[in-house]
């Protein structure tokens, strides 16, 4: 093993590192980033940006729907200031009725002249809710499928439907599509849409088979 000075290996320590630090600094000053401002990465779905309303609490009545003989200014019966500022957010898809409240839904309770529609207990309210005749606690079914699908076009949004897959058959879900986006005239189903003022088809495209379709809820 040779030996070395105390004096000769500092100085080739002091040596090593400067070089190692004139490396370093080299590689820094060629170091850069690029902004490329203009170029397009790829195209984002706008379905990834989508929203959700349902029977709970007063997202539906009091929410969205108001009722045409609103004192509140509305389109329709729908709040006219939500349409506005929902509109201006550009969502991708709207999701309706649930959640948890379309594993009790039936479709057929939201159709036909409003007069008519039967009033229902919400089986989801909470204990809490202190107005007993409130209809966040008896749902009367005055916003249903067209009222819905009326909503989506006015903010731009496509329809997408939860089927009750917990407590109806499956005969009910189709049944659903029928009446949704059958043409006009070709079924009895589709002349029914057609009666409540929405003669051309829905063509919803985007359906929920159930609600949480896991654990318990798959059962």
């Amino acid at each position: 093993m040779s030996k070395i000075g105390r004096r000769d290996f500092v100085g080739s320590a002091l040596v090593g590192s400067a070089g190692l630090l004139a490396l370093r600094t080299a590689n820094a000053v060629d170091a850069r980033i690029e902004v490329l401002i203009n170029e397009a990465i790829g195209t984002i779905s706008p379905d990834i940006y989508g929203h959700f309303i349902e029977h709970l609490g007063g997202v539906i009545y009091d929410g969205v729907w108001v009722g045409e003989q609103s004192k509140i200014p509305n389109i329709g019966g729908i709040r006219k200031a939500l349409v506005e500022h929902v509109r201006r957010i550009k969502p991708g898809v709207l999701r309706w009725p649930g959640g948890c409240f379309a594993d009790s839904y039936n479709w057929h309770d939201g159709v036909g002249p409003r007069s008519e529609r039967p009033r229902r207990t919400n089986f989801w309210i909470r204990d809490t809710t202190q107005n007993s005749d409130s209809p966040q606690v008896y749902e009367p079914n005055q916003f249903g499928t067209n009222e819905f699908a009326r909503f989506c076009k006015l903010i731009g949004a496509q329809p997408y439907f939860v089927a009750n897959l917990r407590s109806l058959p499956a005969k009910d879900f189709y049944e659903w599509v029928e009446y949704c986006n059958a043409p006009a005239e070709l079924t009895t189903l589709s002349r029914m849409r057609a009666a409540a003022g929405d003669r051309d088809a829905f063509r919803v495209k985007y359906w929920g088979v159930g609600n949480e379709s896991w654990g318990w809820a798959a059962i």
